[in-house]
């Protein structure tokens, strides 16, 4: 992991999605169904979700949206019936690619999910077609934009919780754990009064790809067009951001 910044990457996406309000609301809503998902739906038991909640509100995210995204993840919604799928395709320049849906209609999402990879140059494959170029682990990320979080502080705090590794990054700490170790370090962390930038269940890619500035364009409008999909959960590519 060294070398590449996951918290690089969705910064780099989050300020250009944060230009629209809608897609802020949006990314929120699939933070929350996330946290929701791995974690249950009780923010007093959930670390993950009381924090991914606390973020949409600070951002003025009505409390219906909030309390929709939990209810689709735990399957209270009434009157909907959602089912999970997941793809795997081929972005242009040969980017893997992993698309998280939760959806209504099947039929309807395939058609959209197709026709999004097709439109940019991009292909869907067989399923497993690079599911194992990703490592599926907890990520926390600490920020420390003023410098007041020492090196060997945050070090030796992630590793007492269970942590399995740590990435020192300008503003930021990225912290790896393995899955059944994510909630017992968020919450170590969290009740030392750690500020939380992010946290989440992830697929961490093993290698990244870096691409002509013409592929790189349209693998980022694939990834527009996929994060606009509000069937679309998560996504998970290997490519490095110029």
């Amino acid at each position: 992991m060294a070398g590449h910044s996951k918290w690089k990457n969705i910064q780099k996406r989050k300020n250009a999605q944060d230009a629209k309000k809608g897609k802020i609301f949006m990314r929120h809503a699939k933070d929350i169904y996330t946290a929701a998902k791995q974690g249950g739906g009780d923010t007093d038991t959930n670390a993950s979700l009381r924090l991914a909640v606390e973020k949409a509100k600070s951002d003025n995210m009505p409390s219906d949206n909030v309390e929709r995204a939990i209810k689709k993840a735990t399957g209270s919604l009434d009157g909907a019936s959602f089912e999970e799928i997941t793809y795997e395709g081929y972005g242009p320049g040969g980017v893997a690619v992993i698309v998280h849906i939760l959806t209504d209609n099947k039929n309807r999402t395939a058609a959209e999910i197709r026709h999004a990879f097709k439109k940019n140059n991009g292909n869907l494959g067989e399923s497993g077609c690079v599911a194992f170029m990703f490592d599926r682990k907890g990520y926390i990320v600490i920020g420390n934009e003023d410098g007041k979080i020492s090196e060997d502080e945050i070090t030796l705090q992630a590793i007492e919780a269970g942590a399995e590794d740590i990435v020192v990054e300008e503003d930021a700490y990225e912290i790896f754990t393995a899955p059944e170790d994510f909630e017992e370090v968020l919450n170590h962390l969290v009740n030392f009064d750690y500020t939380i930038s992010d946290s989440e269940i992830t697929l961490i890619p093993q290698n990244y790809s870096s691409l002509p500035e013409e592929d790189e364009r349209k693998m980022l409008n694939l990834i527009d067009v996929l994060e606009d999909n509000e069937d679309v959960q998560d996504i998970h590519h290997n490519l490095e951001l110029s």
